[in-house]
C-alpha cells in the first residue's frame, strides 16, 4: 500500500474546516489526499462531470440488489442511492450527498494508484502468472480501468462480509491465458471485468449471496459446473465490447441462487 499519510492528514484537517476555508485548503496541492484523485466540490443529484465519474467508480459496489451504477458522469438517483449505502456502511451521515465526510472516507480507502486498500493491480493480473494487461480484446488502459472498477466492487463485497479478507484466485486473462485454463471463449476475464474469489472466513455461499448487492451482473458459485471451490463475479451487463447481451446471469444452485431463486 503506497499511502501518503501526511497528505491524508492534511485533507482530514481541511475537510473539518467550514465553508470557504474548505475550498481554499482543498484546492492547494499540499491538501491532496494521495497521488490518485481529489474532489473539490460537493456532489449531488443533477451534477455531472469527471468528478462524478470518479465517484461512481468507487461506489459501484454499493449499487444494491440486482442493480448497477453506470459510470456515465451523471449524478442520478442510482448514484445517490449508492452513495447513501456507502455512507451507511461506514457510519457516515447517510444523505446521498458526496461531501467532506464521504471524500475523507474514500481517501482513507484508496491507495496512490486509485486501487482500494485491500486489493491491487497485481492481484487482479493473476490469471496465468501476472503477464500484464496485454493480449485481451481491449487496450491495456481500458482493461486496467475495468479491473479498477472490479476491485472497488470487491471492496464493497468485503465490507459487507464484515471486512474479512477475500482472495482473488483469477482476475484478468489474456486470450492465451484464457485458452490455457479452458475459459469461456468470450469470458469477462478477458476484459478485466471479472474475478474469481475465495474466503477463509466466510462460506462461498455467503460470498455469493452478498455479491448480489455489489453491482455484479455475472455470478457463478457452488453448484454451477466447475465453481464449487470459488465464486466468480463479473460486470457483463456493463460490457458493450463483448459478444453477449447486457443482462444479469446468476447461478449458484447450492446457495439457492438462480432458477428463479435469486
Amino acid at each position: 500500500m503506497r499511502v501518503n499519510t501526511l497528505k491524508r492528514a492534511a485533507v482530514a484537517f481541511a475537510l473539518a474546516l467550514p465553508g470557504a476555508a474548505i475550498a481554499a485548503v482543498v484546492a492547494a496541492p499540499a491538501a491532496h489526499a494521495d497521488g490518485c484523485y481529489t474532489w473539490n466540490r460537493n456532489l449531488y443529484q443533477g451534477r455531472s462531470g469527471d468528478d462524478v465519474r470518479q465517484l461512481q467508480i468507487r461506489v459501484a459496489g454499493w449499487a444494491g440488489y440486482r442493480d448497477i451504477v453506470e459510470n456515465d458522469g451523471r449524478y442520478g438517483p442510482k448514484t445517490a442511492a449508492a452513495v447513501k449505502r456507502f455512507q451507511q456502511a461506514y457510519g457516515l451521515r447517510a444523505d446521498g450527498v458526496a461531501g467532506p465526510q464521504t471524500y475523507a472516507k474514500l481517501y482513507q480507502l484508496q491507495d496512490n494508484d486509485c486501487t482500494p486498500v485491500h486489493f491491487s493491480y497485481s492481484e487482479m493480473d493473476d490469471g496465468c502468472g501476472r503477464g500484464g494487461w496485454r493480449g485481451g480484446p481491449l487496450s491495456e488502459s481500458q482493461t486496467r480501468q475495468n479491473a479498477l472498477r472490479t476491485m472497488w466492487k470487491l471492496e464493497a463485497l468485503r465490507r459487507g462480509l464484515g471486512d474479512k479478507p477475500l482472495y482473488v484466485s483469477s482476475g484478468f486473462r489474456s486470450r492465451a491465458c484464457n485458452d490455457q485454463v479452458d475459459g469461456a471463449s468470450d469470458s469477462q476475464h478477458l476484459y478485466g471485468n471479472a474475478a474469481d474469489v475465495t474466503s477463509r472466513t466466510s462460506s462461498l455461499c455467503q460470498v455469493a449471496r452478498n455479491a448480489r448487492n455489489n453491482g455484479f451482473s455475472g455470478l457463478y458459485g457452488p453448484g454451477y459446473p466447475d465453481h464449487d471451490d470459488h465464486v466468480h463475479v463479473d460486470s457483463r451487463r456493463e460490457n458493450n465490447s463483448d459478444n453477449s447481451s447486457n443482462t444479469t446471469d446468476w447461478s449458484a444452485p447450492n446457495c439457492g441462487i438462480g432458477a428463479g431463486n435469486d
